[in-house]
Order: structure tokens, then C-alpha cells, then sequence
């Protein structure tokens, strides 16, 4: 059986410097996997490099066991809010229908069997009510439910989300992490650029820890470790302090 995900020796720079060195990934089944590591660690540019935004140094990238070029229709991405033109004229339904496109092929419009994918997106996200909304006269969480909504509507198998939690109100996080998990549960692949590390055990079933280089990937129960920690955020030693104390409370 082909790996879902198999990145061998990925090497990424910007102007010479390399930011993501060698990194190796096998990725065998489904699973709900969070990205994690200190600022400027990579993790941004590592879904980049692996969806084939950027440009690569070396390594390559299969997806279900093809190239990424012939496996993108498989893959759903949802960028960072900050980097979306919240100012064009388009609606909520109009950006969730852009998720189907990918199936139709060139010169064809959505149509009924379209429209009905995109309000069941929206419906997963609560976001049905705003469906005639201009995207710009959303709240920071709303855009947010819409750009997941689109996502869901290509009916991807792997899904690369990029800080879907930044800036959004609790109810929105809640509808996210729930979403997250059903997709889990209906054999999706989701890996989730994540800040929030203390809420890390809650959530994800497996973890990615990047600092540049690939400090350490397995199952949460043991990987999400102090020792693994501080080896990726190396001296802050506060936030170490902090996970640790919030874990012995759980526990």
C-alpha cells in the first residue's frame, strides 16, 4: 500500500539560506497531526514545499503514492487568513463554490450538484446564514469557517491547514477542532500548523515538532514530551515550565 505522505530529504532556501533542512516523513495512515515549533522554525514553508508552492533545494514529494503534480486534486489547502485579499468582491458562497472547481474541468460551471456540496461545507462550519455575505464583511472567525468550508467542498483526501486557529473567537475554535476530528474520523489526513502547544494532547492524535530540521514525528502520547520540547524551542525554558505544570494538573 502507498504511503499517504512520503517527503524524502526536503530541503528548502530563500535568497541561499536554507530554512527546512533534510527533512524525511512517512505517513501511513489517516490521522490528525499538529505542526509545532518556534517562530522562523518552518513549518509555514514546510506545507508550502510540500504542496509545491515554492521552490525546493532537494528531496522530493509523493502524495498517495504519486508526484504532487498528478496528486492535487487529493489536496486541500487552507492558507493563513493574513495572506487572503479579504477587499475582492466576491460572496461566501461564491468563495466556497471555488473549492469544486478543481472537478469540474476547464469552462464548466458549478451547478446544482455544486451549490448543494458548498451549503453542506457551509453547514459543517455554521457559516450557512452568511451564505450571500461579501467576504470582507465577515469577523476574523467567520472568514476563517468560510476558507475551511471551501476546503471541505474539494472533498480532499489530505487536508494542510496553515494556523486556522490565529485570531479566531472560542466558539469558532470549537467548531474547528470538531470538524478537525470528524474528518479524522472519516479517514481523512489533516496536518495543522498549531501555536497553541499546551492544547496540543487535546486534540491531535500525532504531532510534528520542526525547528529548520525535523526534531521528532510519532503519536502525542510519545512524542509530546519535555525532552522533545525543549530540544525544538531549545531556552524557552517558560513555556517548558508552563507545559509541564499544566500537565501534571491533567494528570
Amino acid at each position: 500500500m502507498s504511503l499517504l505522505l512520503d517527503v524524502h530529504d526536503l530541503t528548502v532556501a530563500y535568497q541561499k539560506k536554507p530554512v527546512l533542512w533534510n527533512i524525511d516523513l512517512e505517513i501511513e495512515s489517516p490521522q490528525l497531526t499538529a505542526i509545532i515549533g518556534p517562530n522562523g522554525a518552518g513549518k509555514s514553508t514546510l506545507i508550502k514545499a510540500i504542496l509545491g508552492l515554492i521552490p525546493t533545494l532537494t528531496g522530493y514529494v509523493h502524495i498517495l503514492g504519486e508526484p504532487m503534480k498528478k496528486a492535487r486534486r487529493k489536496i486541500a489547502y487552507v492558507p493563513q487568513r493574513t495572506s487572503v485579499d479579504w477587499d475582492f468582491p466576491i460572496n461566501v458562497m461564491e468563495t466556497v463554490l471555488m473549492g469544486t472547481y478543481g472537478s469540474l474541468g476547464w469552462f464548466r460551471r458549478p451547478g446544482k450538484k455544486q451549490k448543494e456540496i458548498a451549503l453542506r461545507a457551509l453547514d459543517d462550519v455554521s457559516m450557512t446564514e452568511f451564505a450571500d455575505r461579501q467576504i470582507g464583511q465577515l469577523s476574523g472567525g467567520q472568514q476563517q469557517r468560510v476558507f475551511i468550508a471551501r476546503a471541505l467542498a474539494q472533498q480532499a483526501e489530505i487536508y494542510f491547514m496553515d494556523e486556522p486557529m490565529a485570531g479566531v473567537d472560542a466558539g469558532t475554535e470549537a467548531i474547528i477542532f470538531g470538524l478537525l476530528k470528524r474528518l479524522r474520523e472519516q479517514g481523512k489526513t489533516i496536518f495543522v500548523v498549531h501555536h497553541d502547544v499546551e492544547s496540543i494532547p487535546d486534540h491531535f492524535d500525532h504531532i510534528i515538532l520542526l525547528n529548520k530540521r525535523l526534531i521528532a514525528y510519532g503519536p502525542t502520547e510519545t512524542t509530546f514530551t519535555p525532552e522533545n520540547l525543549k530540544r525544538t524551542y531549545g531556552g524557552r525554558l517558560d513555556l517548558l515550565d508552563q507545559l509541564a505544570i499544566s500537565m501534571q494538573q491533567k494528570g
